[in-house]
This record gives structure tokens, C-alpha cells and sequence, in this order.
């Protein structure tokens, strides 16, 4: 069975505008205590539970690539795996050079995701993203050169001031690149970024609907076409190149989080750890758990949440009877189409997700 590992580093150089993640710009004099603390807590859940080898690792933050490589490497060597693990490290392209993706591959590190969002100065401006575009074909030059097996390209569409005309020329210079996988997801105005005040106040636009809707279709039409198919709402993927780590998180299977902020998954419980480093570090250095909470569904939500989660994908759910008289209806509409006995949601449900999601849970209600 699947199982994954999320490792969770908050540290940056730069907070960029959108971002709402639990990350900090001024938390480097934590780096080695909290590396010491990932360990320690890894350590001791493999002993305190029967967890089985990872299937695969994740890096994600923050940005992991700005830890010296021995540093996330250490990280990795603590989490026991299966031969063959997909490990991923998320990298900002301005915090990678030849040598640290060098040592990424020699320590078993065979996916890299670098966070692309667009090859447009301008938008990278708006974003407040620090890198150039030259940078991102470096960063894949050198993963390639190293031997890292795959690389994925996450991109940001709906940026105010991105043109259509921009978004083609990201996507035209991303398949350049011959990335294995992409993401892409459209801008999103968080209350409390620097971005969201700025639309609070009006001194920045919104992202405008119309304009997301016509730019998804858009990545879809042109990844389709260049050989990549969608398996997620948001990823496209080569053959044979999905991303096996955040398939986890859509299937259901079971995951470890490490660090702040971290969430897992395991046994029938759900469960997130202390937000800021300072209290994740101190809390493994006292014999304390990090855990700030839980969640623990009954069957009918963990069934709820389970059908959400696989409608996202290629696979969609299966056709069941309580759910006919919605799904026909939502057929009917253009939001989903039936395939092997299955409901998938059509290119224009993609968009329309949640609220395909909520009417096939009110559907099972009312039966």
C-alpha cells in the first residue's frame, strides 16, 4: 500500500505576495535545531507505530532547497523506504546551483518541483517572485545533468496584468523545458498577504473568473496536445509520470507529516502539528508531541471526503445508484461524462468542481 512522508520546511529568503503558507523570511538561526527536531520526530514515530517503509518522500515549504543539501539530506536518510520511493524536493529556482542538485541525486533524491508560476518578468513582478526565467532553464539543465529522473514545473495563471498572450508564451517556454509533469493552479487572493490587503484596499485588481476559466482551457488544450494527460484537476502528467506522492493524498492512503505545520494522515485519523517552528522545535526537544489537533471522521464522512477527493481525477468515482438522478442531471449539463462505469468530471466540471461536489453530496442526502 501507498505511504507517504511530507517533510515540511518553512524557511525563505523572500515571502512572495500570495503566498498564506506557514512559512518565515527570519528563522534561519532555527535551521539546524529544526533539522534536529525533523529527525528526532521521525525517529520516534517509526518506533512508537508499526508505520510501513514510504512509497514516497516530499519536501515541501517554505523552500526546502534553501537548506544545505547535507542538511535535507539527513532529513531523508531518518525515513525508512521502499526501494524505488519517488522522492521530490520542492526548489525555488534562485536557491539551486549544479552542485546541490548534484548531491539531491546522489542521495536519492529522483524528483525535483521547481516553482515556476510564470516566464513573464512582469507577472513575476506582480507575484513578487525574485527569480528571472533564465534561472528555471538553468535549475532543469542542472537536474537533468545530474541525473534527477523527473522534474516537474508548478505554474500560476490569473495573475492581474497576465494576458492571455503571457500565459501561452509560459506554457509554450515550460514545454520547451520537457518537463515530465506540470501543475498549474489559478491565483488565489488570500486575506492577510500582502496581495489580498491590496485588493482589500483597491489599490490591485482581482483576478478576473472569465479570464482563469479561459486560461485553464487554454494549459489543457496546449498540454494535451504537447503528450501530457490531466490526472488531477491541477497536474498533467507524462506517461507514466504522475506525481505518486499527491496521488496518495487523493486515493486516501496513509501519510506521515513532519514538522510545523505538517498534517498526516493514519489509521482512520487525521491530525496537524504546532504552526511556527519555535513551537515545533521546542515541543521535540521537550519529549512533547507536536500535534496541536485531530480530526476523526465516521464512515459516511470519511465516504463524503473520499468521493470528493477521487472526483478530482482522471478516475472520477463510480456510478452509484443513490447518486443516479444527479449525476444524469449534471451529465445532461456538460459537467460530467460517464467512462468505465465512472463519473469524471468533463473539462468544464474541472472548473466547476466544488460546486459538482456539493450537488452530489446533497444528491446522496436527499436520497
Amino acid at each position: 500500500m501507498p505511504f507517504g512522508v511530507y517533510v515540511h520546511i518553512p524557511f525563505c529568503e523572500r515571502r512572495c505576495d500570495y503566498c498564506d503558507f506557514a512559512t518565515w523570511t527570519d528563522r534561519a538561526h532555527l535551521v539546524d535545531a529544526y533539522v534536529d527536531a525533523c529527525v528526532v520526530d521521525l525517529e520516534r514515530r517509526y518506533l512508537a507505530a508499526a508505520l510501513p517503509p514510504a512509497t514516497s518522500v516530499f519536501f515541501g515549504g517554505g523552500t526546502p532547497s534553501l537548506l544545505p543539501a547535507e542538511a535535507l539530506l539527513r532529513i531523508l536518510r531518518s525515513v525508512p523506504k521502499e526501494p524505488g520511493a519517488e522522492i521530490t524536493v520542492e526548489c525555488n529556482p534562485d536557491t539551486v546551483d549544479a552542485a546541490k542538485l548534484a548531491a539531491y541525486a546522489v542521495g536519492g533524491v529522483n524528483r525535483c518541483s521547481f516553482g515556476v508560476q510564470s516566464m513573464a518578468p512582469h507577472v513575476l513582478a506582480a507575484l513578487g517572485r525574485t527569480h528571472a526565467p533564465d534561472n528555471v532553464v538553468r535549475g532543469v539543465e542542472w537536474a537533468r545533468r545530474a541525473g534527477i529522473a523527473q522534474v516537474n514545473l508548478d505554474l500560476i495563471y490569473g495573475t492581474p496584468g497576465e494576458s492571455l498572450d503571457d500565459w501561452r508564451s509560459t506554457l509554450d517556454a515550460t514545454l520547451a523545458l520537457e518537463p515530465d509533469h506540470v501543475s498549474a493552479y489559478a491565483l488565489t487572493v488570500e486575506p492577510g498577504t500582502p496581495l489580498g490587503r491590496a485588493v482589500a484596499l483597491g489599490e490591485r485588481a482581482a483576478p478576473d473568473d472569465d479570464l482563469q476559466a479561459e486560461a485553464y482551457a487554454t494549459a489543457d488544450e496546449m498540454l494535451s496536445a504537447a503528450g501530457f494527460a490531466w490526472y488531477e484537476i491541477s497536474s498533467w502528467a507524462r506517461p507514466g509520470a504522475p506525481c505518486r506522492h499527491n496521488l496518495g493524498y487523493w486515493d486516501g492512503s496513509d501519510y506521515l507529516g513532519i514538522g510545523c505545520a505538517a498534517h498526516g494522515h493514519t489509521a482512520g485519523r487525521r491530525w496537524w502539528n504546532v504552526r511556527t517552528p519555535e513551537r515545533y522545535v521546542d515541543a521535540i526537544s521537550s519529549g512533547r508531541s507536536p500535534e496541536s489537533g485531530e480530526e476523526l471522521l465516521d464512515s459516511p464522512a470519511r465516504h463524503e471526503e473520499s468521493r470528493a477527493l477521487a472526483l478530482r481525477t482522471s478516475m472520477g468515482i463510480p456510478r452509484e445508484p443513490a447518486l443516479a438522478t444527479t449525476g444524469a442531471a449534471l451529465t445532461a449539463e456538460g459537467l460530467l461524462t460517464e467512462r468505465d462505469g465512472h463519473w469524471v468530471l468533463t473539462r468544464r466540471g474541472r472548473l466547476l468542481a466544488s460546486e459538482v461536489s456539493t450537488r452530489l453530496a446533497l444528491g446522496t442526502m436527499d436520497c
